[in-house]
This record gives structure tokens, C-alpha cells and sequence, in this order.
């Protein structure tokens, strides 16, 4: 994605806040509908493009910068990514807990 941390964790907090926005929504819609066979394959496949966006945000770059040599780079780019996006999920977690929201 970019050489910044704070963008690809940012990134992959809306990507997430959108999923579940989603859901919500086809939850709210369908109501109490049972479920067909076509929910696990729904589930797997949201789960297989989920993968795929994580990946690319989080190891694109670095992926990249080890490619072009430079291992350190791309280890403190993941490294910082990976802690900026946890602090932001123990921001969330904190506001959860507390009843903000």
C-alpha cells in the first residue's frame, strides 16, 4: 500500500468497519431468514477477500522493500504497521469496555 504505517493500519480499520457495516445491514434486512446453503459459501468467500486486502496492506510494501533489498526497511514497516493497527484495535477495545461507545 504506502511506506506508512499509519495509512495501511488506518487502512485496515475502515476496510473492517466496512465489513461489519455490511453485515449489519444484510442482517437488519434479511430479518429472521433461515439460513441457505449458500451462507457458508458467502462466509468463506468474504473470508478469502478479507485475507487478500489484510495481506496486501499489511505485506505489499514490505514485501517490496525486501525485494529491493533493503530487509531492515521492510521489518520496521511491518513491525510499525502491525503495532499501529494494534493500538488502534486497544483504543477500540478500551472505548468498548468503558461505554463510549
Amino acid at each position: 500500500m504506502t511506506k506508512n504505517p499509519i495509512i495501511n493500519a488506518l487502512s485496515a480499520s475502515v476496510y473492517i468497519t466496512l465489513v461489519v457495516g455490511v453485515i449489519n445491514f444484510v442482517s437488519q434486512t434479511l430479518g429472521s431468514k433461515p439460513d441457505s446453503a449458500f451462507a457458508p459459501i458467502i462466509f468463506l468467500s468474504l473470508l478469502t477477500l478479507s485475507v487478500s486486502i489484510m495481506a496486501y496492506l499489511f505485506f505489499y510494501q514490505p514485501l517490496l522493500l525486501i525485494i529491493d533489498g533493503k530487509k531492515n526497511e521492510a521489518i520496521n514497516l511491518f513491525v510499525q504497521t502491525v503495532g499501529v493497527f494494534g493500538s488502534i484495535t486497544a483504543v477500540s477495545l478500551i472505548l468498548l469496555f468503558s461505554g463510549i461507545i
